[in-house]
């Protein structure tokens, strides 16, 4: 990284550029017992209700968000506790030091009075407008920007108040958005006095931490428009530059105040630094900005100040944008892999990578990542496979370098599981499936219906693996207790294998799921330690049983007697095949009556209960059947979002999109049988639309770099057109007879796509 002289360079050269008048100094001086079993939701319900009618009630409030966990912030924590040996000697105060040791303290330089309004200042605006007359206004704003001090003069609620809070950053918002949103439309040599005062303003030199009137100046600078416009990216930079540098503490401020932006506010403020980023990798002009081996240190302070903004997203509830938005579509065109390389050596040291802040990659080059190291770690298998094989001089066979299932239809669950186990060392390898007494070569067709009828078996209700529930449209773990568990590792497997193998699998879990499969994202080496252990909310139990979760939040916000009415204990009853057993959410739990006291710790521990300690053993099972395959550094870079996009593709069809991608073999999009083709499915509903898919691809679901990652291919085929349309999944092609009218493409295609399971040759 450049010295800070060096750095400045760049920012004293603009200010040489601007008028002379403006060119001034900053100012100096500017100084953080048993009762009877837990009821059913029916009971719940018909007894709140029966409150209700007797009186009202209240409800509880909302949570707050944690910040801990995001990347690079660890802002839940204390500030480290001066050392121990100090803490054990008598505390001194300045009183009692003896007169000659005592110096005065430097005080906070005091912020002069400024009392122009937001009413005033756009009055003063529409005036200058009407008349040319702009002194006023530029006086305003060469004032205001000229120093951190002026700043916080212009734009604090109260000048010399402390506003030392996350909860409050002082700002006057209304009026910072007034003066900004007025800026770009003042004349250039205002505009160019505010870049002045904000240069002058950085190249102050600091001594000492940051007060929070500094904060509140970066807060105010990282706002202005300005830095929209190429020709004042040497300032921003610098500016993004010392906003990194701030401590973590200081951060933790920051993060707060940015969440209170408002939301058109804060997304413009993010896009603007996306495109700073882009632009700074791929400049429109070679010489629109300086050379990059000379400010190397602008992406990552820009990404740095980034992460504040994705933090301040991530506990703000709901999340104020999207988490996709802060996906830069430009890093898709970068060396990503060479990233990952300096991620996997470097870590979070102080070598740069974009792997270091994962929210700015999308899922596609995140996808691409996990495949490729995927790809390595196959090529790794099948190597020491084969120098196994010839270091002992044994005839090299090709079946080495694949993980080969051999599996019955009619026996398609218990030959898996075998095949799965008996060659758990080569799951790595690249699947390749054969369906005994079935010709045909497995081109990736065959493996897509063997992922597809498996799934399809382990899901069905009668299997008893999962419990799906109605309300929420997903499947959950069934909690039945058995000796073995294997069958849950088996799906983790599945699930695993699909992602290695690039297959989309039409699987309903919850995002909780996703959430314990990341907990953690890597596999502890220990095959005892716990594993999927997430902290549950009552947020978390909604996305899987909505009306239970509902009767726990109104136990929650119930305002009368909660253990004379509910009369509950600290104990639960589950059924597990056809007999109810009961459980204690804590030792002699069923001795202790929930109160309104203690009725947030009964929530919080039978949310657990249900979502963690009764399916551990299940869940653990499946947690180690996919780390078994998806072992990996890649996954740590993954949202429990993102990871279910790569097991389940997007259930989103977009056939518009399909047909704008679809490639042809012996037709022209503009023929007859081509343009009924699509009339038809674009007519079709949903249900049809995914069976064509289904039919096509051997699967429904879209990958998760949309349908152009398809290759899907539309052929002709010359044969009669009393034939139906065949198709090659492993090719993602449709075979179409030249049918010559939409009736009869229609009624041919909608049987076909409607019986499309099983290969076989006479």
């Amino acid at each position: 990284m450049d010295g800070e002289h060096s750095a400045l360079s760049g920012v004293e050269r603009e200010r040489e550029k601007l008028p002379p008048i403006y060119n001034s100094s900053p100012p100096a001086g500017l100084g953080r017992g048993a009762k009877q079993p837990f009821p059913s939701l029916g009971t719940f319900i018909s007894t709140l209700n029966q409150r209700r009618d007797l009186g009202g009630r209240g409800f509880a409030g909302g949570m707050t968000g944690s910040l801990s966990g995001t990347l690079g912030l660890r802002h839940g924590r204390e500030l480290p506790p001066i050392c121990s040996d100090v803490r054990q000697k008598q505390r001194l105060t300045i009183d009692t030091l003896p007169p000659e040791v005592k110096a005065p303290f430097p005080s906070d330089p005091v912020i002069p009075l400024r009392t122009k309004t937001t009413k005033e200042f756009q009055e003063d605006m529409e005036r200058a407008v009407q008349s040319g007359d702009w002194r006023e206004v530029r006086e305003f704003y060469l004032t205001t920007f000229d120093s951190f001090i002026e700043i916080n003069a212009a734009f604090k609620r109260e000048a010399n108040g402390s506003f030392n809070t996350i909860d409050d950053s002082g700002v006057n918002a209304k009026f910072v958005n007034a003066v900004y949103d007025a800026l770009l439309s003042t004349p250039q040599d205002i505009q160019k006095s505010v870049l002045k005062g904000i240069i002058n303003s950085l190249l102050r030199e600091w001594k000492g931490p940051r007060t929070k009137d500094d904060l509140r100046a970066y807060f105010i600078l990282v706002q202005n428009p300005q830095y929209s416009s190429t020709s004042t990216y040497v300032i921003y930079a610098h500016l993004l530059r010392q906003i990194a540098a701030l401590s973590e503490a200081d951060h933790h401020f920051l993060v707060h105040w940015l969440k209170k932006l408002s939301a058109r506010r804060f997304r413009q403020l993010v896009e603007r630094l996306l495109q700073f980023i882009s632009t700074r990798l791929f400049p429109a002009e070679p010489d629109e900005l300086p050379p990059l081996a000379k400010c190397s240190w602008w992406i990552p302070s820009a990404t740095k100040v980034l992460s504040l903004f994705n933090a301040a997203n991530s506990i703000s509830s709901p999340p104020i944008m999207p988490f996709t938005d802060f996906y830069n579509i430009t890093l898709e065109h970068i060396d990503f892999m060479e990233e990952y390389r300096t991620w996997q050596n470097y870590g979070n040291s102080s070598r740069f990578s974009f792997c270091q802040f994962p929210f700015i990659l999308s899922t596609v080059v995140k996808k691409a990542i996990i495949q490729k190291d995927s790809e390595q770690q196959m090529i790794s298998q099948a190597r020491q496979s084969l120098v196994s094989k010839v270091s002992r001089r044994q005839r090299v066979d090709m079946n080495l370098l694949f993980l080969n299932i051999k599996v019955r239809r009619a026996q398609l669950l218990s030959d898996s599981l075998d095949e799965l186990m008996r060659k758990r060392c080569d799951l790595k390898k690249k699947l390749r499936v054969t369906f005994v007494g079935e010709a045909g070569l497995d081109m990736g067709g065959l493996t897509k219906e063997w992922f597809l009828l498996l799934v399809r078996q382990i899901f069905h209700t009668d299997y008893g693996m999962f419990t799906y529930m109605k309300d929420s449209r997903c499947h959950w773990f069934s909690s039945w207790k058995c000796d073995n568990y294997s069958e849950f590792q088996l799906v983790g497997t599945l699930m695993g294998l699909a992602v290695y193998n690039s297959i989309a699998l039409d699987i309903h879990f919850p995002l909780y799921c996703y959430r314990k499969l990341l907990t953690p994202p890597t596999a502890p080496c220990d095959q005892n330690a716990l594993v999927g252990m997430t902290t549950a909310s009552l947020d978390d139990l909604q996305q899987i049983m909505p009306e239970l979760a509902h009767g726990l939040g109104e136990l929650l916000s119930y305002e009368g007697n909660v253990e004379e009415d509910f009369y509950l204990t600290f104990q639960v009853f589950q059924e597990e095949m056809g007999m109810v057993k009961s459980y204690n959410l804590k030792p002699g739990g069923d001795k202790i009556p929930v109160t309104k006291q203690n009725r947030k710790e009964y929530v919080q521990l039978y949310v657990d209960f249900l979502l963690n300690k009764s399916i551990y053993k299940q869940f653990a099972a499946f947690y180690h059947g996919f780390h078994s395959v998806c072992a990996s550094d890649a996954l740590m870079l993954l949202r429990p979002e993102e990871v279910e996009m790569l097991v389940c593709g997007s259930p989103e069809l977009d056939m518009s999109a399909l047909q704008k991608a679809a490639q042809y073999e012996g037709y022209s999009k503009t023929d007859t049988t081509v343009r009924c083709f699509w009339d038809v499915v674009l007519a079709f509903p949903l249900e049809l639309q995914k069976k064509l898919l289904h039919f096509a691809t051997g699967s429904d679901r879209v990958p998760v770099g949309g349908m152009a990652d398809l290759n899907f291919k539309i052929s002709k085929i010359d044969v009669p057109t009393d034939w139906l349309p065949i198709s090659h999944t492993c090719f993602n092609q449709i075979c179409l007879p030249p049918y010559r009218t939409r009736k009869e493409l229609k009624q041919k295609l909608t049987i076909a796509i409607s019986n499309a399971e099983g290969f076989g040759l006479e």
